[in-house]
């Protein structure tokens, strides 16, 4: 009997460790950078490492205003503002736009909206993507089925249309069911691209370059 009891130790050892609770994945995104420091929210806990310094199994490896080197449980990671690691550590994938600056200081660029091309204007004055009537028609959208209201602009109060337009892609970012005010009138010249996309992209200015990155 006391010679089987090592191998009843082992068994039961065995069996502790089987039942031990899995590990949780972390979730690590970088909140702010600076030379030699890093913001990190690790777990929903928001930190200000240093380099060598660690946390919860995430060590800062290397910092500067453009990223944060992170180590990982031996894994090596670069990430920008508002790149995440999560699900056991994996990067999350990011769509990434960066506009350059044109007309003025405004940011146009070409986009889809319900995948047809068309050229938009960043304006996070606006509330919602807002277009023209012959904007409208020329996309093919039945804004007749929307609610109509009485909107002011900078040619007074127009009667516009709001709308759930089904896309809203500028580059490869890519927002679905976005709302969209169409204007009867010609205003405005160019499609405004408003916060009913804006607010649910990430957007952020880099050396007067913005960057839209699709929220994860």
């Amino acid at each position: 009997m006391a010679a089987g009891a090592p191998g009843v130790r082992g068994t039961l050892l065995l069996l502790a460790l089987l039942w031990l609770p899995p590990v949780q994945a972390a979730e690590v995104e970088v909140k702010g950078l600076f030379a030699g420091r890093a913001i990190l929210n690790i777990d929903g806990e928001v930190v200000m490492l240093k380099v060598g310094m660690s946390r919860n199994g995430v060590t800062l490896v290397a910092a500067d205003s453009r990223e944060a080197v992170v180590d990982i449980d031996g894994e090596v990671y670069q990430l920008g503002v508002s790149r995440k690691i999560s699900s056991a550590y994996r990067a999350a994938e990011v769509q990434e736009v960066r506009l350059q600056p044109r007309r003025g200081g405004h940011y146009l660029t070409p986009a889809r909206i319900n995948n047809k091309p068309v050229e938009v204007m960043i304006d996070t004055g606006a509330t919602a993507v807002a277009m023209s009537l012959p904007q409208a028609k020329a996309l093919g959208i039945d804004y007749r089925n929307g609610r109509l209201l009485q909107v002011s602009t900078a040619n007074g109060l127009v009667d516009s249309y709001l709308v759930m337009l089904d896309s809203v892609t500028v580059g490869p970012v890519r927002v679905d069911n976005v709302e969209a005010l169409v204007n009867m009138s010609n205003f405005p010249d160019t499609v405004l691209l408003g916060n009913s996309y804006l607010s649910r992209v990430e957007m952020f200015r880099e050396n007067g370059v913005l960057v839209l990155q699709s929220q994860y």
